[in-house]
């Protein structure tokens, strides 16, 4: 009989959360340790310190931030446009489900956004965090833990989702994945469907939310992303199962980037335990060859 040490036990959570899920009623509190605003190990005492510390910072940020931001709105012309495309953002938004009921809090989610842009500076403001901020707020119940919560999934999933840092590398990752496991189509991809693969950004910048048929979807395929498994940086072998559903066509009608992008912008309202399956089915062949280093560094 195999006894579990603290790693394994570790190790046996995580892998339960990637493999069954995570049931509605536990998420919240499941995503604190998945991100690491709480340690596994960690007993029910050391968890509400934990949260009382992190209830008190961010009420310090807070406090620091209403003193700061006259002076940022005097003296800093890019916190003002970002606090504008905030709000024209957040105005845009759709609040409300099927039944008219409103979903999220509008100002509570500026605040979050603001409060975010300014005390990450790794993390600066992009056209999509209103949305994935969203579901934060839909997700957990008080401020603290909705702002501290995104910035832990950032931390976790190395910025994959930030413009700036990398989502450049997870489309070179992605191009060069293309050509290692699916030449015919790589060529395809650099001759008429040129840009193509340049111009998915948005399928990472937004971590996939418009790709799933529900919220319950796109925190699943989170869920798995903030594991670490099978692999890091899943989310490339997403994109890349996602292309494999439009390849066919692509390749048989000679379709240029364009089409090709107009493609991937109608793939939607997809179940994500199918695309988790396939993208682990994409890793299982990976690890079969001999993966040039770049792509072993990146995956492994």
């Amino acid at each position: 009989m195999t006894t579990l040490s603290p790693e394994n036990s570790l190790s046996a959570r995580q892998s339960a959360s990637f493999i069954l899920g995570l049931h509605p009623g536990v998420r919240t509190e499941a995503w604190k340790f998945l991100t690491g605003y709480y340690s596994w190990q960690s007993s029910q005492d050391e968890r509400l310190t934990v949260d009382s510390t992190r209830r008190k910072n961010y009420e310090a940020l807070c406090q620091m931030y209403e003193k700061i931001q006259p002076l940022l709105e005097n003296l800093h012309r890019n916190f003002t446009e970002t606090q504008n495309n905030i709000a024209c953002d957040i105005q845009k938004l759709y609040d409300k489900d099927p039944l008219g009921n409103v979903l999220v809090d509008k100002k509570r989610l500026e605040k979050t956004l603001l409060l975010s842009y300014v005390c990450n500076s790794q993390a600066e403001y992009q056209q999509g965090f209103h949305e994935m901020v969203m579901l934060f707020q839909l997700m957990a119940e008080h401020d603290h833990e909705i702002f501290w919560l995104f910035q832990f999934f950032l931390q976790k999933t190395e910025n994959s989702c930030v413009i700036t840092i990398g989502v450049s590398k997870n489309l070179d990752m992605l191009s060069r994945l293309i050509a290692f496991l699916d030449p015919t189509f790589a060529e395809h991809l650099k001759g008429k469907g040129a840009g193509a693969v340049q111009a998915l950004f948005p399928w990472f910048c937004l971590c996939f939310q418009r790709a799933f048929k529900s919220f319950d979807d796109v925190w699943r395929l989170w869920e798995v992303l903030l594991t670490g498994k099978p692999c890091r940086n899943l989310q490339v072998l997403v994109a890349y199962s996602m292309l494999q559903m439009v390849r066919e066509q692509a390749l048989l009608e000679g379709m240029s980037g364009d089409a090709i992008l107009l493609a991937c912008n109608n793939l939607i309202d997809l179940d994500a335990d199918e695309l988790i399956s396939a993208a682990c089915m994409v890793y299982a062949e990976l690890i079969q060859k001999d993966v040039p280093q770049p792509l072993k560094d990146f995956f492994l």
